[in-house]
């Protein structure tokens, strides 16, 4: 008995965290086209309109996994798969990769279901095409400010915490998010919808 429970001890994994930001200090060291804004009282990564970032984390230890985790903030009006056929408000698209392999990509939709009113659907906590989930399914808080002030907008800002495990052994990584946002008619785009990113941690995880 003693033989195996301390076998069984050995077998437990080690992890390092290689990188952690709040971007309270407005440190954008590895991220490739990071640009820091003000929400809620907050430093965070973004907010971004049909754009993207990179972060690149070269020299890492002796690892399988690769553990990935944080707050993604979904601002104002997402219409989810909304209008896929004609491509005017929709689908919102939003997308992670790790090494160019994308292993997130789906919508939001960030309206309050009201009965009686249409809500428009998401794919989120699936992958797009997937349109089967409310507005707002999986999230985290739903009461938060939208990033702009704007009369009419009531869809304010919904946090869903992000976390993905992956298998990798790799000594270097880049994470990539992107959104890919459909706004036929939206005069000031990042105010109509946008999305930041904050509390970043990766960890790289050695099982033994």
């Amino acid at each position: 008995m003693f033989f195996l429970i301390n076998s069984c001890a050995k077998s437990t994994d080690s992890e390092a965290e290689v990188y952690s930001n709040d971007f309270e200090s407005g440190d954008l060291t590895k991220i490739a086209n990071g640009t820091i804004s003000q929400f809620n009282g907050s430093k965070v990564l973004g907010n971004y309109n049909n754009g993207e970032f990179a972060l690149s984390i070269n020299d890492l230890p002796a690892h399988d996994i690769i553990d990935i985790t944080f707050d993604l903030y979904i601002h104002d009006s997402w219409e989810g798969v909304q209008s896929a056929n004609d491509q005017i408000d929709g689908p919102d698209i939003w997308q992670m990769s790790v090494d160019n392999r994308i292993y997130i990509n789906t919508t939001f939709a960030n309206f309050d279901c009201v009965p009686g009113n249409f809500c428009p659907p998401q794919s989120y906590p699936a992958d797009y095409p997937v349109q089967s989930y409310n507005p707002k399914s999986g999230a985290s808080r739903t009461d938060l400010p939208g990033f702009c002030s704007q009369a009419g907008k009531p869809n304010g800002t919904t946090l869903y915490k992000i976390h993905k495990s992956i298998s990798h052994s790799g000594t270097g990584i880049t994470i990539r998010c992107l959104d890919k946002l459909k706004q036929a008619y939206a005069a000031d785009p990042k105010c109509d919808e946008s999305w930041s990113v904050d509390n970043i941690k990766v960890k790289a995880i050695n099982v033994n």
